[in-house]
């Protein structure tokens, strides 16, 4: 028995300082996870965790000191960024308890949880999936992943996107509202998580539109920066 095509190619992301490669299985997403952020969304409160995916292709990996290339997609007037931390998991596992969730997780690193803001909100008054407002293709640019062991204070550490220099968010990653050892927990309730998992976490206040040519540096202390150039 053969294959009848030709084998999709697995999305990679690079791991950093090393010519190794961090194979993506799924990518989960949890929203609204600032509380200023859920407060610039029109919510507030410590809401239930809630959960979207986007296919594994849709990332874009991008390698230290390189500046990825994102295109504009199409429909969308409204390119939103969504400056995130995002976790890698390493060792799988379902029902997975807080205090244990921390050894499942391979490394960090910076990303961006790219949105087509109008038809995102479009679905949402409709009552609609909006799968077509997160999950296009390169919609997850991504720098390379720091080992855990590598990366000791990315959990208390400043968050950050600049956009032509301008810093559009800024926070701290221990403010988001779910610590990422209750969003394993919750999540391995959900989906039965595997190595090559990569979850972004959610993203602080001050989301906003891009344009093609306009420069996104995402920072996070510990890890590598991530520079995405938006084109035509």
């Amino acid at each position: 028995m053969s294959d009848v095509i030709a084998t999709p190619a697995i999305a990679r992301v690079p791991v950093a300082g090393s010519a190794d490669t961090f194979p993506v299985h799924r990518i989960y997403c949890v929203g609204r996870n600032y509380v200023e952020h859920a407060i610039e969304m029109g919510h507030t409160g410590r809401e239930a965790p809630f959960f979207f995916l986007k296919p594994a292709d849709a990332v874009l990996p991008v390698r230290a000191g390189e500046v990825g290339q994102m295109h504009y997609p199409g429909l969308t007037r409204n390119l939103h960024h969504e400056m995130e931390l995002v976790v890698a998991i390493g060792r799988g596992g379902r029902h997975i308890p807080a205090a244990q969730a921390l050894s499942h997780v391979w490394g960090y690193a910076a990303g961006l949880d790219m949105t087509r803001r109008d038809l995102q909100n479009e679905m949402k008054k409709q009552g609609r999936p909006w799968c077509i407002g997160k999950g296009f293709e390169e919609s997850a640019p991504i720098g390379p992943i720091v080992p855990a062991d590598q990366a000791p204070g990315v959990l208390d550490a400043v968050i950050e996107l600049r956009v032509n220099g301008q810093v559009r968010q800024s926070s701290r990653t221990s403010k988001l509202i779910w610590s990422v050892a209750e969003v394993i927990e919750h999540l391995s309730s959900a989906w039965t998580l595997a190595p090559g998992d990569l979850i972004f976490t959610g993203t602080p206040e001050g989301v906003g539109a891009v344009v093609p040519g306009d420069l996104l540096v995402g920072r996070i202390e510990g890890l590598p920066e991530l520079q995405v150039r938006i084109i035509e």
